[in-house]
């Protein structure tokens, strides 16, 4: 399955499969391109956010005019925090960004009980390494690249490069086929060579 691409300096289209990891400055930044990347040729996308609670991924998905009909969200934060939350079929909870086995478990659920183009956005890398070791993370990562494929979905990773040393970036680097580097002036340089 291909999937059309509307990020800037990025090919037409990808294979399903794919997995685009962005790397960025700041999150403010980040917005622009992740909901470019959800509102195009999209059936159903799933937001795994460790970095802000369901209520603020919809309030961003609303300003950017992206359907939230076709999204499903996991928030890793409002348990934790404390946050009133309520279950609907189309936001789940996990109790922590390093609930991990969560993560993958809601990741493989939907994946697997959806239909169509499916896109996920893993925002963010950083913020779950905050809370859970590289080690576990890298692992975690690869495990939903390795859904991503199996599904025939694409997926947006984000990584703050602000955060991690050089040898953490390239190896997170190494596990994926294309890249979106956004610098602080909102300027996208993208490496798609090993996309088949």
């Amino acid at each position: 399955m291909e999937y059309r691409l509307a990020v800037e300096n990025t090919p037409d289209t990808i294979p399903g499969g794919t997995g685009i990891l962005l790397l960025h400055p700041s999150t403010g930044e980040t917005d622009r391109i992740d909901t470019d990347f959800l509102k195009t040729d999209t059936d159903r996308f799933l937001v795994i956010s460790t970095r802000t609670t369901a209520r603020e991924v919809k309030q961003k998905l609303d300003h950017y005019d992206v359907d939230e009909r076709k999204a499903d969200i996991l928030d890793t934060l409002s348990i934790e925090r404390g946050y009133s939350r309520r279950n609907t079929d189309d936001v789940h909870y996990v109790s922590a960004p390093d609930d991990l086995e969560g993560i993958l478990g809601v990741t493989e659920q939907f994946l697997s009980e959806t239909d169509g183009k499916r896109r996920i956005s893993f925002d963010s890398i950083t913020e779950m390494a905050y809370y859970a070791d590289e080690q576990r993370v890298y692992d975690a990562v690869l495990q939903v690249l390795d859904l991503l494929e199996e599904h025939d979905a694409v997926g947006l990773f984000h990584l703050s490069k602000g955060v991690h040393d050089e040898e953490q970036i390239e190896r997170f680097l190494g596990l994926f086929d294309a890249v979106v580097d956004l610098d602080r002036d909102g300027n996208v340089d993208t490496d798609f060579s090993k996309v088949e």
